[in-house]
């Protein structure tokens, strides 16, 4: 049965070197059966969190958050692919997900990180990691990260150089441990209700 993966994205730059990465992610999960969609941020462009999505009464959240809302309460899975600004988290993506709570609930989530550096991402990975567990997701043990983004995918998303050469090698891992974790939640959100 597909898997339906939201995948999220979250850099506002001009030049953004992590859309590739998201692409490619996407495209991945796609090749193996699975129903991924990219999220990404800068095109929802929410505002700076002033109310969450739950806050507003019914019918009167803006359109673009009611929407994902729909998709976020809908998806198996979750994807979080992060660049690293000053060891912490992109803002973009943070604001998004701080727009939701509840819809997060009882669903796996796995993070992608990346950086112009050599340690792609990991700090930002770091701190991802708790946070999706603070909003209720079960956070995944593999995780992704692409150091020296530019030089591991090119433009259309397509793996290059010795840097493309290890996300091809860690990809079908940390696709299998997604899955395993998406159909073990599935399962069981059919057999019992949620504790809260």
């Amino acid at each position: 049965m597909s898997r339906s993966i939201l995948v999220f994205y979250g850099s506002y730059r001009t030049h953004r070197m992590g859309i590739r990465l998201a692409n490619y992610v996407v495209a991945g999960f796609n090749a193996r059966g699975d129903a991924a969609e990219l999220i990404d941020a800068r095109a929802i462009d929410l505002p700076m969190l002033d109310r969450m999505f739950k806050e507003y009464p019914a019918g009167e959240a803006p359109g673009p958050m009611a929407m994902l809302a729909g998709k976020i309460r809908a998806a198996d899975a979750f994807v979080f692919v992060t660049g690293e600004y000053n060891w912490g988290m992109q803002p973009g993506l943070k604001n998004l997900t701080d727009h939701f709570l509840e819809e997060w609930f009882w669903r796996p989530a796995a993070i992608v990180s990346y950086s112009a550096g050599r340690l792609g991402g990991a700090r930002a990975s770091v701190a991802w990691h708790a946070t999706l567990a603070e909003m209720g997701m079960v956070v995944i043990s593999s995780t992704l990260s692409v150091g020296q983004i530019g030089q591991a995918l090119d433009a259309e998303a397509i793996a290059i150089g010795e840097g493309g050469a290890a996300l091809e090698r860690a990809f079908p891992r940390f696709a299998d441990d997604l899955a395993w974790w998406t159909d073990a939640a599935r399962a069981q959100r059919t057999k019992v209700k949620p504790p809260y």
